[in-house]
């Protein structure tokens, strides 16, 4: 005989919060912050590869992480309210409240710094915390300022893989500094792309992230140009330095220019579909061009 099993309402309701801090979390942001430091680390390591040090630097980058992208949805849930794609995060749909976000959020930070602070050095725990600043309280405040927010949040967003860089080297080098510039430029054609293709729900927030007023016009389009093409030379600057081979270089310039043919199709035609075509470039862009780094780094 079948017997009607109920769900215990405790139960339900716990894997309903579950299910609502893991998309607070966003795991694929805060996965991707992670990767980025694990590249930097193994980029710089050479014979000195520490076990404790690059999953302190992975867990600890990924609690910073994913306490940051809490903050910024705290400090933008009644904003979120009003785009339809965020609308139904945990926050603006009610899900979970602030405060205990907020406590969240403070946990999962101070296990994160702290996490750093043993596995690390200090720089690197001085960087992560310059990162959850600019990200949280300057980028997030900045966005319905001006298009100057994107330039603003990308510094935070290309400092991961220095973070790696500096778990090894305990320096600001050449090398970091090229790390972070390829990861730095990266996103403007990035973010600019999805400002592109979101315009309409971000115009509901009053957020102002195309790089011109002027929106979606010739003037925006030669900008997201103009972020591709950069990309093209600094792809070759890691060989150039001795850091890694010639056919990882040949692989960033090829990429970079199969990036750059939908910039140039946008320009041409200003059209929502070559901006889609550009952030799923970006997508495919970034890590191809770091494992081929890593690849010829071997």
């Amino acid at each position: 005989m079948l017997t009607k099993i109920e769900h215990n309402p405790t139960q339900v309701l716990i894997v309903e919060k579950l299910k609502a801090y893991f998309e607070l979390f966003k795991p694929r942001l805060t996965a991707l912050v992670s990767f980025s430091a694990a590249f930097g680390y193994l980029m710089a390591v050479r014979h000195n590869f520490n076990w404790i040090s690059f999953t302190g630097l992975i867990f600890g980058g990924f609690c910073v992480s994913g306490c940051g992208i809490m903050i910024n949805q705290m400090l933008e849930r009644n904003i979120d309210k009003l785009m339809q794609r965020t609308q139904n995060r945990p926050l603006p749909s009610l899900r979970v409240g602030v405060v205990e976000v907020f406590y969240v959020a403070f946990i999962t930070g101070l296990i994160g710094f702290f996490t750093l602070a043993l596995t690390t050095n200090y720089q690197v725990l001085v960087l992560s915390m310059l990162s959850l600043v600019l990200y949280s309280f300057v980028y997030t405040p900045c966005k319905r300022i001006g298009s100057f927010a994107v330039y603003v949040g990308a510094i935070p967003g290309a400092l991961p893989p220095v973070l790696g860089w500096v778990a090894v080297t305990n320096s600001l080098d050449i090398g970091a500094l090229l790390l972070f510039l390829l990861q730095f430029v990266w996103q403007f054609p990035h973010f600019w792309a999805i400002a592109w293709v979101l315009d309409d729900d971000y115009q509901k927030a009053n957020f102002r992230l195309l790089p011109l007023s002027s929106g979606r016009t010739l003037g925006s389009a030669l900008y997201i140009l103009f972020g591709n093409l950069l990309l093209i030379p600094i792809g070759l600057l890691p060989a150039y330095f001795g850091f890694t081979g010639y056919s990882s270089a040949v692989i960033a310039v090829l990429f970079g220019v199969l990036f750059t043919i939908p910039s140039v199709l946008l320009l041409r035609k200003l059209e929502h579909k070559m901006a889609l075509a550009i952030m799923f470039s970006s997508f495919i862009y970034l890590p191809v061009v770091q494992i081929a780094f890593l690849l010829d780094k071997l």
